[in-house]
């Protein structure tokens, strides 16, 4: 099973914004900082759902479990909805990915929990303003 932990991270609603993602499992550790562009903090954590994905699916097509601390883009997931138009988009988007697992879940952790995925995430931040 591979661990996929996601968040996002944005300096100003919508501003420059950034996706950490740390997977580990199957006896891989992988760690990606990226700066991503100028989004809400919303659209960038749905940005690190399917970065995420997109992976953890180089990896391994087994079982993919997924834990975020944005409790957005985890109902979206659970619900398999979402209102907002652009996130309706990602969600389909990172849908497609993740049928590609034998099996795909998502958990909600709380943000202590997840300080490898949110130091990655600021690190792509931190990385963009001294470009």
């Amino acid at each position: 099973m591979l661990e996929v932990y996601i968040d996002g991270a944005s300096a100003g609603n919508p501003g420059p914004s950034g996706i950490g993602i740390f997977i580990k499992g199957e006896g891989h550790h992988l760690q990606i900082s990226e700066y991503v562009g100028i989004y809400d903090n919303h659209t960038t954590e749905f940005l690190a759902l399917i970065r995420g994905l997109e992976e953890a699916q180089k990896l391994s097509n087994g079982i993919v479990s997924v834990r975020s601390d944005s409790q957005i883009v985890v109902a979206a997931v659970e619900k398999k909805y979402a209102k907002n138009i652009v996130y309706k988009e990602l969600l389909d988007k990172a849908f497609e990915i993740a049928d590609s697992f034998e099996f795909f879940f998502i958990k909600w952790i709380p943000d202590s929990k997840n300080l490898a995925a949110d130091q990655l995430a600021r690190r792509a931040l931190q990385q963009n303003k001294l470009e």
